[in-house]
C-alpha cells in the first residue's frame, strides 16, 4: 500500500479486556493498517506486559506509514489504575478495572462522597486510591494514574496528567470542570492528576520515542479516553438522540443526550462528550444466555427460520445467573427461562425477543430519567450480525437500527486524535 506524503495519519491505541489493539486512519477516516496482540488475563495484570505489548503494536505498523503519523491518543479499562514514584516507576502492581478490594473503604467513601456518587462503588477509581491510600507503598507514591494516562507517559514523558473521561470515576467535576472541595480537601489529594479534555494536546513523543520507533519528531500524544467511550466514538453516532447498543455477552446501552442523567439506583451516569452527554447502563442479559443453550452454527441457522415481524409469545428474563442492575434493579432477581418450548426455532424467537423488550425498556428508562429522546441506534458486538434479531429490534423501536460503521474502540481512538489534530490547525 502506498502511503501518500500529504495524508496525514492519526494512531488510536486501545487496551481492552483481553487484548490491545492498534489502528491508523488517514485524514478521511480510511484505516490504513491495524494491530493487535492477545493477552490472557493474568498478563492483562502485569505492568511490564503493557509496556513491552504498547511498543510492540507500534513495532507492527508499516515503517513508511510510521514515518507519517502526526498524532497519537490511547484508551484503556476505565478504573485500571495504579502508583508511580516520581519518574513514573510503578511502586505497586495495577488493580484491574474490577478489582473490588475498594469494597473495604466504601463505608468511609460514605463519609466523603455525597450521596448516590459515582465513586461510590468498590471497583471505582478513588476507591481504589483510597484503599492504596492505606497501605505500605503508599508513602513512595506521587503520581496516581489510570492505564491509558501512564501508556501515555511513556511516549510523551509527562506525568500526572490523565483526561475527564477516565477521571469521572476518581470524582472529577465533570460540569465544572475542576475537582470538587470534598475531594480536594483529602490528604490524597496531592497525587491527583491534572485532567484535560479527551483529545487535547499533551506534548509530542519524546526524542527517545521518535528514535526508536521512525516517528516525526513532531508527533503529538494526546490526552485519552476509556475504551467503552472509543467504542461509542467508532460507532458513527454524532447527535443528540442517537444511542449505541452493544450486544455482547451482556448488553449495554449508551445515548447522546443534551442533558445529564445520573441515578445511582441503576447504574446510570454521564460522561461529558464536548457539550453533550453520553448517558447509558448495562444489563447483564445478552449472548451470555444464548450461548448457554446453542453454539454459533446454531444461532445462524435457527435465527433463519424466525418470522421477525411475528412476535413471540414467550416472556423470558435471560440471565446467566440471578441479578440485574438495567433496566430492572434486583441483585436477586432471577432469570426467567421457562415454558420451554422442544421447537428449539421457538426457544430462540422468545429470548431475542425478550433480550430486546429489555433493551426497549432500557432505552424508555433512560429518557424517563430526562435523558434525549431516541432517534437511531447504532449496534456493535457479536449480536449486531444478526439480521432477524435487528428486525425483531426494529419492530420494537420505530426509530433505524444500524450497525456501527466501526467497531474496534482504537478505530474512535484514532478518530479522538484526528479531531484534536483538525481543531488545532483551523
Amino acid at each position: 500500500m502506498l502511503y501518500p506524503a500529504s495524508h496525514n495519519y492519526t494512531l488510536g491505541i486501545d487496551f481492552g479486556t483481553s487484548g490491545a489493539r492498534a489502528v491508523v486512519i488517514d485524514s478521511t477516516g480510511i484505516v490504513q493498517a491495524e494491530t493487535k496482540i492477545s493477552m490472557t488475563s493474568d498478563a492483562l495484570t502485569q505492568i511490564s506486559t503493557w509496556e513491552n505489548t504498547l511498543f510492540s503494536l507500534i513495532e507492527q505498523i508499516p515503517l513508511k506509514l510510521r514515518q507519517q503519523i502526526n498524532a497519537i491518543a490511547i484508551d484503556g479499562t476505565s478504573s485500571t489504575v495504579l502508583l508511580c514514584n516520581a519518574v513514573g516507576t510503578p511502586v505497586a502492581p495495577p488493580l484491574m478495572y474490577n478489582d473490588a478490594r475498594g469494597v473495604t473503604v466504601l463505608e468511609q467513601l460514605k463519609a466523603i462522597a455525597p450521596p448516590n456518587h459515582t465513586v461510590l462503588s468498590a471497583t471505582s477509581s478513588l476507591a481504589k486510591l483510597l484503599w492504596l491510600s492505606q497501605q505500605p507503598t503508599f508513602t513512595d507514591a506521587q503520581y496516581f494514574l489510570h492505564q491509558a494516562d501512564w501508556l501515555a507517559f511513556l511516549l510523551h514523558g509527562k506525568l500526572g496528567i490523565s483526561d475527564y473521561h477516565n477521571a469521572l470515576k476518581l470524582g472529577y467535576d465533570v460540569e465544572y470542570f475542576c475537582y470538587p472541595l470534598w475531594l480536594t480537601e483529602l490528604a490524597i489529594a496531592p497525587l491527583l492528576p491534572q485532567v484535560l479534555a479527551p483529545g487535547t494536546v499533551v506534548a509530542t513523543v519524546t526524542l527517545e520515542i521518535a528514535t526508536r520507533f521512525n516517528l516525526p519528531r513532531d508527533c503529538c500524544v494526546c490526552a485519552g479516553t476509556t475504551d467503552s467511550i472509543a467504542a461509542f466514538l467508532a460507532s458513527g453516532a454524532t447527535f443528540p438522540g442517537e444511542a449505541v447498543t452493544s450486544l455482547g455477552s451482556t448488553m449495554v446501552l449508551k445515548l447522546l443526550s443534551h442533558t445529564r442523567v445520573e441515578n445511582n439506583q441503576y447504574g446510570v451516569y454521564s460522561h461529558r462528550l464536548g457539550d453533550l452527554w453520553l448517558t447509558g447502563g448495562a444489563s447483564n442479559t445478552g449472548g451470555a444466555v444464548l450461548q448457554q443453550f446453542f453454539s454459533n452454527t446454531e444461532l445462524q441457522q435457527l435465527s433463519f427460520q424466525i418470522d421477525p415481524q411475528q412476535a413471540s409469545p414467550l416472556d423470558y428474563y435471560p440471565l446467566s445467573k440471578p441479578g440485574d442492575r438495567f433496566p430492572v434493579n434486583d441483585p436477586h432477581l432471577p432469570p426467567r427461562l421457562e415454558p420451554r418450548p422442544d421447537n428449539l426455532v421457538e426457544f430462540l424467537h422468545g429470548l431475542l425477543e425478550s433480550i430486546a423488550r429489555i433493551e426497549h425498556q432500557g432505552y424508555q428508562l433512560l429518557q424517563q430519567l430526562g435523558a434525549t429522546s431516541l432517534m437511531r441506534i447504532y449496534t456493535a458486538g457479536g449480536g449486531a450480525a444478526n439480521i432477524t434479531w435487528t428486525a425483531i429490534r426494529q419492530r420494537y423501536f420505530g426509530v433505524p437500527i444500524v450497525a456501527s460503521k466501526e467497531t474496534e474502540a482504537a478505530y474512535g481512538t484514532a478518530l479522538l486524535a484526528m479531531r484534536s489534530i483538525n481543531s488545532n490547525r483551523n
